[in-house]
C-alpha cells in the first residue's frame, strides 16, 4: 500500500535561501485546461493572469510561421480559424491511431495515415505542420512555465507534474518527452488523485477515510485514502483513462447532430473542423447548463447553421450513462478495499467535470455524504504538486509513493504469467524472483514483460522482450536465472535477468510505442474478477502440461544414459506410457494428464530403482569400508 509522510520543519523558506536558482512549481497537465501552482512558506500558490484566471485551455493555435499561441486566445481563434487548432491533446498521450474517439465518424484532427498494422504514438497535421502530442503538450507546458516566471520574476527549470493514476508507461513516458521539450525537468510525475489528497491533507488536517473523485476532461480516476495523523496509506485504486468530460461533449454533440440531420433531411460530410466547432457548442451547452436550467445552441457546419434548444433535464439524460460508469468503478474500488460507502468520511472533488450537478449528486447519492470542495477542483491538483514541488527541493523529509495500477511479470513455460509485482504496490520498487532452465544443456532463456491481472500470457498487455544469452550448460533445472523488475518514482519499468553463476546479466527499459486502448487498460481488472475461475482453470490445466512434457522430458534423458538397463517387454510398456501422456497433454483433461503421470512412473519404477542401484555401485567403486564410517563429532575442550 502507498504512504505519504509529511513531516515539514517549521520557520524555513527554501525560496528565500536559494537566491535566484531556478524555482520549482507543481503543473497539473490536463485535458481542458492546465494550472500552474509554486510552494510558499504559507502552503501553495495557484499563479493566476492579470485578469485573476487560474485556468490556462489547454489548447494551441498554430500560425504559417510555425509560432504557437496557448490558451484562452487559442481557444477564441477555434471559432474562425479551427482548422489551424488543437485542443484536448491528452487524450493521444502515448496512444496510437486505433485509440482515437470520433464523432459521427469524422476525427477532430487531420490525422496522418499509418500503414496497416503499423504501431506508435499518433501524428497530427495542423497548419502545414507534422505533430505528435508530445509537441503539442510541450507548447503547454512552456506557457505555463513562462506564466510562472513572469509571476515570480526567476527562472523555472524544474517541476512536479501530475498524470492520472491509470496513465500507463507509455503515456508518463510521452508526459515527462513533453516536459523535457519544454525546457523542464521533471522532478516527479505524480498520480493526481494522490496529489489532491496532499492538497487537502495539508490544508484541511484531514483525518479518516476519505475517496478521491477526479472526473477530469479526458480520464477517470478514483483512489480510497486512510488520512491519518500525515501519513496517506491508499488502499485502493482504480479508473479508465479514457472516460472524462469530452465524452460528455461528444454525447451531447451527438444529439445536436443527429437534430441537425433530421431538420436538414440529409446526410452532410463533416470536416474536422466541423466537429471541432460541434465539440466547442457541446461543451458550452454542458458548461451552462450546470449553473442554468436551459439554453440554446448554434451548430456552424458548411457554411449552414441550426439552433438547437437543451434543458438541465434532457442533458442529464444524455450524460448519464457516464456518470453512472464511474459510479460503478467506485463500487468496485470500496469492494477491492473491504469497505462500505457509509465507511468514508469525505468525498474530495476533482476536475472541472465535477462541477456537472448531475456528478455531485450521483456521487453523494452512492457515498451519502455532501462531496467536499473547499479547495476549487480546477486547482487542488496543482496546489498538491506545487507542495511536493517544494518538498522535494526544500529537503524536506516528505516522502510521496504512489501504486502501480497493474500487476507487472513475466511468461513462464506453457503461457502462464507469474507476477513479479502484483497490482497497488507502492513505488518506487524492485522485486526480483529466480527462474531456471527446462531443458538440458540450454543456454538462452527468452524474457517476455507483462502488464495484466489474467492468468495466461495471450490475456495480457505485452509490455517488451528480450533474450539472456551465454546460460551455460547444465541439466535442467540446475541454472539459477534471477529476473528483476524495478518501477521507479514515475512509475516506469526497467526489467533485467541475470545467470547467477557466471552473472552473465541483460537489462532492457520499457518504452511501449503507444497507450494501453480503453478495453486493455479500463477493463483489465474487471476481466479478471468476471473470468477469474476460467482463467483458473487454465493455469492449472496449463502447469499440469509442463509437469507431464517435464516428466517425459526426465524419462527421455534417462533411457538415453541407462537404456541398456530395461528388461524385456519395458521398454515398449514405457513408450505406450509416453504416448497416452502425449494425448492427455493434447487434450483438454487435467485429471486425465495426472493420471497418465502417475501411468508413466509406474511404467518406469523398476527401471529407476535400477539406476538408483547402478549409481551407487559407481559412487562405491574403490573405496574402502573405512572411508565409509561416520566422522567423530569435534571433542570439547577440558
Amino acid at each position: 500500500m502507498a504512504q505519504l509522510i509529511q513531516i515539514r520543519e517549521p520557520g524555513k523558506d527554501p525560496l528565500a535561501e536559494t537566491g535566484d536558482a531556478p524555482v520549482a512549481v507543481g503543473i497539473d497537465l490536463g485535458t481542458t485546461n492546465s494550472v500552474v501552482a509554486v510552494g510558499t512558506e504559507a502552503g501553495a500558490e495557484v499563479i493566476r493572469d492579470d485578469n485573476g484566471e487560474a485556468l490556462v485551455p489547454s489548447v494551441v493555435a498554430y500560425a504559417a510561421d510555425g509560432s504557437a499561441v496557448v490558451g484562452e486566445l487559442a481557444r477564441r481563434l477555434m471559432l474562425d480559424r479551427p482548422d489551424v487548432v488543437v485542443g484536448s491533446i491528452k487524450r493521444l498521450m502515448g496512444r496510437g491511431l486505433a485509440d482515437l474517439k470520433t464523432l459521427a465518424g469524422v476525427l477532430p484532427y487531420d490525422v496522418e495515415p499509418q500503414a496497416e498494422g503499423a504501431s506508435g504514438m499518433v501524428r497530427i497535421t495542423v497548419a502545414g505542420r507534422r505533430l505528435t502530442p508530445v509537441e503539442v503538450s510541450a507548447e503547454i507546458l512552456k506557457a505555463l512555465r513562462d506564466r510562472a516566471e513572469q509571476h515570480l520574476g526567476r527562472a523555472v527549470g524544474k517541476a512536479v507534474v501530475t498524470v492520472p493514476a491509470y496513465f500507463d508507461d507509455a503515456a508518463r513516458t510521452a508526459t515527462k518527452d513533453a516536459a523535457r521539450l519544454a525546457g523542464l525537468e521533471v522532478l516527479r510525475l505524480v498520480n493526481e488523485p494522490t496529489a489532491a489528497a496532499l492538497a487537502y491533507g495539508l490544508d484541511e488536517g484531514a483525518e479518516g477515510l476519505y475517496a478521491i473523485y477526479d472526473l477530469g476532461g479526458g480520464t477517470f480516476d478514483i483512489s480510497l485514502l486512510r488520512m491519518e495523523k500525515g501519513v496517506f496509506q491508499v488502499l485502493a485504486t482504480g479508473g479508465d483513462a479514457a472516460l472524462g468530460g469530452d465524452d460528455l461533449d461528444h454525447a451531447v454533440a451527438e444529439t445536436f447532430l443527429a437534430e441537425r440531420k433530421t431538420r436538414l433531411g440529409e446526410e452532410e460530410t463533416l470536416t474536422s473542423a466541423d466537429v471541432k466547432m460541434a465539440l466547442m457548442s457541446a461543451r458550452l451547452a454542458k458548461e451552462c447548463l450546470s449553473t442554468q436550467t436551459t439554453g440554446s445552441w448554434v451548430i456552424d457546419a458548411g457554411g449552414r447553421q441550426t439552433n438547437h434548444s437543451l434543458s438541465r433535464d434532457a442533458l442529464e439524460a444524455v450524460i448519464e450513462p457516464f456518470v453512472a460508469r464511474t459510479v460503478g468503478i467506485c463500487r468496485e474500488v470500496l469492494a477491492d478495499a473491504g469497505v462500505t460507502p457509509e465507511q468514508v468520511k469525505g468525498v474530495v472533488l476533482v476536475g472541472g467535470s465535477t462541477r456537472v450537478p448531475l456528478v455531485r449528486r450521483q456521487v453523494g447519492d452512492f457515498f451519502g455524504t455532501r462531496p467536499l470542495a473547499h479547495i476549487d477542483p480546477d486547482e487542488v491538483v496543482a496546489v498538491g504538486a506545487a507542495l511536493q514541488a517544494r518538498a522535494l527541493t526544500a529537503g524536506s523529509e516528505t516522502l510521496l509513493l504512489d501504486v502501480t495500477p497493474l500487476s507487472l511479470g513475466i511468461e513462464t513455460m506453457g503461457g502462464l504469467v507469474e507476477k513479479i509485482i502484483p497490482r497497488n504496490t507502492p513505488i518506487p520498487v524492485a522485486k526480483a524472483q529466480e527462474f531456471t532452465t527446462y531443458q538440458d544443456g540450454q543456454s538462452a532463456m527468452a524474457i517476455h514483460v507483462l502488464q495484466g491481472e489474467r492468468e495466461m500470457a495471450e490475456q495480457c498487455r505485452s509490455l517488451a522482450r528480450f533474450e539472456l544469452h551465454a546460460i551455460p550448460s547444465m541439466a535442467a533445472g540446475a541454472a539459477r536465472i534471477r529476473v528483476t523488475f524495478a518501477v521507479d518514482a514515475d512509475g516506469l519499468l526497467t526489467v533485467s535477468a541475470a545467470e547467477q553463476t557466471t552473472g552473465v546479466e541483460q537489462e532492457v527499459a520499457v518504452k511501449p510505442s503507444y497507450g494501453l486502448s480503453e478495453d486493455e487498460m479500463a477493463n483489465m481488472l474487471y476481466e479478471s474478477m468476471a473470468h477469474a475461475g476460467d482463467d483458473m482453470v487454465r493455469r492449472l490445466l496449463a502447469e499440469a502440461r509442463v509437469e507431464a512434457r517435464r516428466v517425459q522430458l526426465a524419462v527421455a534423458a534417462a533411457l538415453n544414459v541407462d537404456g541398456d538397463l530395461l528388461v524385456e517387454g519395458e521398454h515398449e510398456l514405457i513408450n505406450d506410457a509416453m504416448a497416452a501422456l502425449d494425448a492427455a497433454i493434447a487434450g483438454e483433461d487435467r485429471d486425465a494428464i495426472g493420471a497418465r503421470v502417475e501411468d508413466l512412473e509406474k511404467a518406469t519404477r523398476a527401471f529407476a530403482e535400477r539406476r538408483m542401484d547402478r549409481g551407487i555401485r559407481e559412487a562405491l567403486r574403490g573405496r574402502g569400508v573405512d572411508e565409509l564410517a561416520p566422522a567423530s563429532p569435534p571433542e570439547a575442550e577440558g
